[in-house]
C-alpha cells in the first residue's frame, strides 16, 4: 500500500507535509486538532512536494529550500533517530553540549520541521548549533537552540557564531525556565499581558506600604513576564531594551514634579 502524503496548514504559521498528521502537528509541534487544517492529500510524493512549495508561496509563507521529496524519506524517521524534541520556540537535543557535535555529525542530512520552516543538517549548521546551544536549566543532559535563529541562519547563513564559553545571561535563564514550564508552547501574549498588569498592581501596593522587599520581588516578576511577552511576540527582551534605549538616549527635556518630560 502506497503512502499518503498530507499537506497541512497552521494558519498564520506555515504549510507543511507529512505522512503522520497527528504525530507531526500535535505531538511534535503542539497544535491541537482544530488549530490546523488539511489542504490536500496525495499518494504522489513528487506532486505533493511541488504543491507544498506552490502553496507556501501563494499563502505568503517562507518557501522551503529543500522540497519534501528530496528529504531523507522522511522527517518522522529522523526525529526518532536522535529523539529531537521540536516545540514552537525551540529544538531540543537529548545530550549535553560537550557531546552535541558528535551526535549531530552522526546524523548529517537529518531534517526536521519547525514553525519557522524546515532545516536539514549540514556541517555549517552543525557548527552553528553547537556554538549557539544552551544547556537546559533543569537537565544538564539536554540542550536546545531557538528555532527562529536556527532557521534564520539556515536560510541566510547570516548569524554570527558566538564564543562557546559564553555565560548565559539572566534573560537566557528566564527563557530556559519558561521553555521548560511550557509557557511558550501553551501561553500567549494576552495571558502574559494580564499577568504583567497583576504584577504591576503588586508593585503599586508594595510602594504604598513602603515595603522594599515586596517592591524588589514585584519588579523582578515584571521583568520575567516582559521577557516572556517579548518571546511570544517574536522578539527578545534584549532587542526591546536596546530599541528603547536608542530612543531615550536622544531625548532632551527636563524634570517636572518628579517626572522627566521630553521636549516637543
Amino acid at each position: 500500500m502506497s503512502k499518503e502524503y498530507i499537506l497541512y496548514h497552521i494558519p498564520g504559521r506555515k504549510i507543511g507535509c507529512t505522512t503522520d498528521l497527528y504525530n507531526r502537528v500535535t505531538e511534535q509541534q503542539g497544535y491541537e486538532p482544530g488549530e490546523y487544517e488539511v489542504l490536500e492529500k496525495s499518494n504522489d510524493i513528487d506532486y505533493i512536494s511541488k504543491r507544498e512549495l506552490q502553496l507556501q508561496k501563494e499563502y505568503g509563507y517562507r518557501v522551503d529550500r529543500v522540497p519534501y521529496n528530496k528529504l531523507n524519506n522522511n522527517n518522522n524517521f529522523n526525529l526518532k533517530t536522535m529523539k529531537i524534541n521540536v516545540t514552537e520556540q525551540t529544538t531540543t537535543f537529548p545530550c549535553p553540549i560537550n557531546k552535541l557535535k558528535g551526535n549531530l555529525m552522526d546524523n548529517l542530512e537529518m531534517n526536521w520541521d519547525t514553525v519557522e520552516g524546515n532545516v536539514m543538517l549540514d556541517e555549517d549548521l552543525v557548527d552553528w548549533i553547537v556554538a549557539n546551544a544552551k544547556t537546559s536549566m533543569y537537565n544538564d543532559n539536554r540542550c536546545y537552540v531557538y528555532n527562529k535563529a536556527l532557521t534564520k541562519f539556515y536560510n541566510n547563513k547570516e548569524l554570527p557564531f558566538p564564543n562557546n564559553l559564553h555565560t548565559p545571561t539572566i534573560f537566557d535563564l528566564i527563557r530556559s525556565w519558561a521553555e521548560d514550564k511550557g509557557i511558550y508552547d501553551k501561553g500567549d501574549q494576552k495571558t502574559q499581558y494580564v499577568k504583567l498588569m497583576e504584577e504591576a498592581g503588586e508593585v503599586g501596593r508594595a510602594i504604598l506600604k513602603d515595603d522594599t522587599l515586596e517592591i524588589q520581588d514585584g519588579i523582578g516578576d515584571m521583568v520575567v513576564v516582559l521577557t516572556n511577552l517579548a518571546e511570544l511576540s517574536g522578539l527578545t527582551i534584549e532587542e526591546c531594551i536596546e530599541s528603547a534605549y536608542d530612543t531615550i538616549a536622544k531625548r532632551k527635556g527636563k524634570m517636572i514634579n518628579g517626572t522627566f518630560v521630553k521636549n516637543n
